[in-house]
């Protein structure tokens, strides 16, 4: 098991689940059955490092609040059930995306001509632009 599979497997012991009532598809069901799901998960509560912590926060956006929890609404299906798998797997991924260490970038490596070229091309540039100025009728 990865280490992002026993942090969803944590998150999901955590998260508290309420049903609201939703808008969209449903008919007259929509009136009388609260199908929307809204998971609620205490980030603190999973002791995340903090690497993870500020991945988690930065890819989470204006779905975390100031008090560090995680809230989800899931709408788009008719029933409940479909409603909450769909919320637990947005969660899910939301989770292992920021448990993956982002790949580094390599530094790219210049040689001499590229760097005589870039700087020419800098200084034709320079000279296009320089010429965009002002004429003075002397």
């Amino acid at each position: 098991m990865s280490a992002a599979d026993a942090l969803i497997e944590r998150a999901l012991g955590l998260i508290e689940e309420s049903f609201i009532a939703s808008a969209g598809p449903g008919g007259q069901n929509v009136n009388k059955v609260a199908t929307a799901v809204q998971l609620r998960l205490d980030v603190f509560a999973l002791r995340l490092t903090p690497e993870v912590f500020h991945r988690l926060k930065d890819l989470a956006g204006s779905k975390m609040t100031a008090k560090g929890e995680i809230i989800l609404t899931a709408r788009t299906y008719r029933t409940q059930e479909q409603n909450r798998e769909d919320a637990r797997s947005r969660l899910a991924e939301l989770l292992r995306e920021a448990a993956t260490l982002p790949a580094r970038r390599a530094k790219s490596r210049l040689n001499r001509v590229g760097k005589t070229e870039r700087l020419a091309g800098k200084k034709n540039r320079s000279a296009i632009k320089a010429g965009r100025g002002k004429v003075w009728l002397d």
